[in-house]
């Protein structure tokens, strides 16, 4: 679904569609338009997207540090870049989000930048940001949040078992009473991890706990990709709680289960 959401918006784009339209409640930057994006990469690495930022004038700038400013997501410390947008030019800066704040709307939202102009003048300024990304991001969080209060989710028991790692998918009861889906677990760019349970299973009504056995092998040996993944170990877990909708969320894998893993790609794929 975030897949479709972002290529439909791409596309509206590139077939000439109207621009995205900016939140309310900050003033234009002149010269500077910007909204946000998310690509497949941002999904993979995780707390980040794309602030896509337009040079609408006719002078150059430079910019020198950016940050996300809005009110759903906790701020973060500017991060030091050097863009250099000539008129006309688009760069997509990725930036880091905060953690989210449910309470809170996530617009109005802006680019937080710092701005170097021709004659050395350096500027502060906040750029407002279009598009709909960001609201889906929130959303997306807000209901990971909402899952997490109501069951835990762990990983434990984790041992090596030939060429793969073999462990316990553990799902915890917090709070109510209502039936907990497993609908599927992703793979990450290099681990392939399987259920051995028919899915959806499912945390019945009057059940505490569930536990589902697990294995991790190597989805790829090439070097490259081992070399240049950024998230070896983020694997997608999809749950639903009561009628809901699916959620994804993180399986968490602590230090020492990471160690496990990233022994048994050294093991497996130097064999």
């Amino acid at each position: 679904m975030r897949t479709l959401a972002l290529a439909l918006l791409v596309a509206g784009c590139a077939a000439g569609g109207p621009p995205p339209v900016a939140p309310p409640g900050l003033p234009d930057v002149p010269g500077i338009e910007g909204e946000v994006l998310r690509f497949r990469s941002d999904e993979a690495i995780g707390g980040q997207a794309q602030l896509h930022l337009t040079n609408t004038g006719t002078a150059p700038f430079t910019v020198t540090e950016v940050a996300l400013d809005s009110p759903g997501f906790a701020p973060l410390p500017a991060r030091p870049v050097e863009a250099e947008y000539a008129p006309r030019r688009t760069i997509d800066l990725p930036t880091p989000y905060g953690r989210v704040d449910c309470a809170q709307a996530p617009d109005p939202a802006a680019a937080r930048l710092t701005v170097v102009r021709p004659d050395g003048v350096v500027d502060e300024v906040q750029v407002p940001l279009a598009g709909e990304t960001l609201a889906q991001v929130h959303a997306e969080e807000c209901a990971a949040v909402a899952v997490a209060e109501v069951v835990d989710v762990a990983v434990e028991e984790l041992a090596a078992a030939g060429d793969a790692v073999t462990g316990e998918l553990v799902l915890t009861r917090r709070t109510g009473d209502e039936p907990v889906q497993v609908a599927a677990l992703g793979r990450s760019v290099v681990l392939e991890p399987t259920l051995d349970a028919d899915l959806p299973a499912t945390l019945a009504p009057g059940r505490d706990r569930l536990r589902l056995p697990v294995t991790f092998r190597p989805a790829t040996c090439e070097p490259h990709v081992l070399a240049e993944t950024k998230q070896p170990f983020a694997f997608p877990l999809r749950l639903a709680v009561g009628d809901g909708d699916e959620v994804a969320v993180d399986l968490p894998v602590d230090e020492a289960q990471a160690a496990q893993l990233q022994e048994l790609l050294g093991r497996v794929c130097t064999a």
